[in-house]
């Protein structure tokens, strides 16, 4: 990595949180010069606008929360594990895995009709997730560990749906009670769904 991607790569780090929390709207250059401790030039030596920083700060927010997903799925061997896995990340709102809370959540709901290309990045992780979840099961009904009558597709918009609704919920709350039910609750369903 050169000198100048490095650099590139340190104020997207240091943004990241920021905009998690303050979202695109709310976070201002000025904020983001705080955080980094760079002038306004060298930001913009390296991002030629508040935009192009924040798509770039929207991929990595996602794609830590993709890689943390991906991390805890890939190390659970079963279908039920491997659920039970992609559960787990999202089980405590108060203490989520990308800093200021779910970025698909954040980011989605302040991009939905106000910034296209932020909107079709989350759309595209949404749709992932939704696959990724559909995938799990249909390789338990393959391998004979989930029933055949299990409808991965439906499951999968159900549950993305209710952990994205919880984890939301939890942080204005400031609880993870809710969240602790809804867990519970798909975790209940998973197992009915067990051969």
């Amino acid at each position: 990595m050169s000198k100048s991607e490095r650099t590139r790569q340190f104020i997207i780090e240091q943004s990241a949180p920021l905009f998690n929390r303050k979202g695109v709207a709310g976070t201002a250059m000025s904020d983001v010069m705080a955080a980094t401790k760079m002038a306004k030039g060298g930001l913009y030596g390296h991002f030629e606008s508040k935009d192009e920083l924040s798509f770039a700060v929207v991929d990595y927010n996602l794609g830590k929360l993709v890689e943390k997903v991906n991390d805890v799925v890939n190390r659970a061997v079963t279908a039920k594990d491997k659920l039970f896995a992609f559960l787990g990340v999202f089980s405590n709102p108060m203490q989520f895995p990308v800093e200021g809370g779910c970025p698909m959540l954040n980011f989605g709901t302040e991009a939905d009709d106000t910034n296209p290309v932020i909107n079709q990045k989350v759309k595209g992780t949404i749709l992932s997730a939704q696959t990724k979840i559909a995938a799990i099961i249909d390789k338990g009904i393959s391998s004979g560990e989930f029933k055949q009558g299990f409808d991965a597709g439906e499951f999968s918009i159900k549950m993305l749906t209710l952990i994205e609704g919880g984890t939301l919920i939890g942080r204005v709350l400031q609880t993870n009670s809710q969240m602790g039910i809804i867990v519970n609750l798909l975790k209940k369903e998973i197992e009915q769904q067990l051969a």
